[in-house]
């Protein structure tokens, strides 16, 4: 047991023989204090977030900090016998043994330096005014454009745009918590309107993101093939970055809509490949009706091992975008407004328990079509559906 005798325990041990021996005052430098420290905050870190610090552009600078110093404890041997004792995580374990800088680099300015960065304070907790390398090349990108040859081909759009923009046919908005970079959008981003003509393939960063290479002109004449993230990353950073919609895209039920809520979506109507015998006789009638914030096509990947897509391959008849709105709310009023042609179906999942999917509705497409419009419109709670007539009637 681990504590600190009192004088009736020397006392008692004295009588039981046994010598009790003072303790030994540590005796490590400063410096060698600083280190584990510096090493007691990583472990915090584990301990809090279950994972080792990562290198990635996007983590927060602590963690960077965190990740670079521990290749740096971990490739000096001093170190390491220095903190091995207190390794309870094995942090150590895996890392590579190499003699490298002395303990004098082990300050945290050296490795902001490393990590491309400068510290406005002197103490790492109270970093100010700190960019990521990723901040600084979307800035860069940004920056970096070059003449736009074939600009004419492109001015046109821009002159509309802004005759949409002075008629009220389109209005600008704050970009919300996605951007929803894709081509045909426009932006403004440093007081120029950006329009997004071309998107190359997606592909994986090094960090495991998403992203894509654009292609972007400006109204001044100028275009820029920067990285999706880079746009998006500067729209974002720009106090009055914007996107230029059209008024028919929203933003629907700003009147309910949570505070702070600005999330985009997409409600997909699907059919399903089912060849359950109901389904099959009324292939062109059953619709499945959903709210999605991710792409359609990743949220219907795997349909036939989830019991609310029926065990079944789905195909995608219909999508509609949507602009701040609360996903959640959205979806319960589609579903309250086909609540009467709702699908009363029992499936069991992969695991041979029954369940009830509730997003089927026995529904035409054209019937759906005039619900969104409705919505759109903010005219839909003058409506009901009537599953007799397959269509939307006026309220009595």
């Amino acid at each position: 047991m681990d504590r600190k005798f009192t004088d009736e325990d020397d006392a008692l041990l004295a009588e039981l023989g046994v010598v009790v021996e003072p303790e030994k005052a540590a005796n490590r430098t400063p410096r060698e204090e600083r280190i584990i420290a510096g090493f007691e905050e990583i472990q915090r870190f584990v301990e809090t977030h279950g994972r080792v610090p990562h290198h990635a552009e996007d983590s927060n600078i602590f963690e960077r900090l965190y990740a670079v110093r521990l290749d740096r404890i971990s490739e000096q041997d001093d170190c390491r016998a220095l903190l091995t004792p207190f390794d309870r995580q094995g942090l150590l374990n895996d890392q590579p043994v190499a003699a490298s800088a002395p303990l004098d680099a082990m300050d945290d300015e050296a490795l902001l330096a490393e990590l491309g960065v400068q510290s406005a304070a002197p103490d790492i907790g109270e970093l100010r005014h700190v960019r990521s390398s990723a901040e600084k090349r979307a800035a860069e990108e940004i920056a970096t454009r070059n003449k736009c040859e074939d600009f004419e081909t492109f001015r046109p759009l821009f002159e509309q745009v802004q005759k949409e923009l002075v008629a009220g046919l389109r209005e600008t908005r704050p970009l919300g918590i996605q951007a929803d970079i894709e081509p045909g959008r426009f932006f403004i981003v440093g007081g120029q309107k950006a329009y997004v003509a071309e998107m190359g393939e997606e592909f994986t960063q090094s960090y495991g993101d998403r992203d894509a290479r654009l292609r972007v002109i400006f109204d001044n004449g100028t275009e820029s093939n920067m990285l999706r993230r880079s746009l998006q990353r500067a729209l974002h950073k720009d106090e009055t970055g914007r996107r230029i919609l059209e008024t028919t895209e929203g933003p629907l039920f700003a009147n309910v809509t949570a505070d702070g809520d600005e999330a985009s979506g997409t409600i997909y109507v699907l059919r399903s490949k089912a060849d359950i015998p109901y389904v099959a006789e009324n292939r062109d009638l059953v619709h499945k009706i959903g709210v999605t914030t991710s792409k359609v096509e990743t949220r219907i990947a795997g349909a036939r091992l989830e019991p609310t897509f029926l065990m079944a391959d789905v195909e995608i008849v219909a999508s509609y975008k949507l602009y701040n709105i609360d996903r959640a709310k959205l979806e319960k009023l589609i579903h309250r407004i086909f609540a009467p042609a709702r699908l009363d179906i029992e499936i069991e999942d992969r695991f041979g328990n029954p369940v009830v999917p509730r997003e089927w509705f026995l529904a035409p497409l054209n019937a759906i079509d005039d619900a969104v419009e409705k919505i759109r419109e903010g005219t839909i709670t003058r409506y009901r559906y009537d599953a007799a007539s397959a269509s939307l009637v006026a309220r009595q």
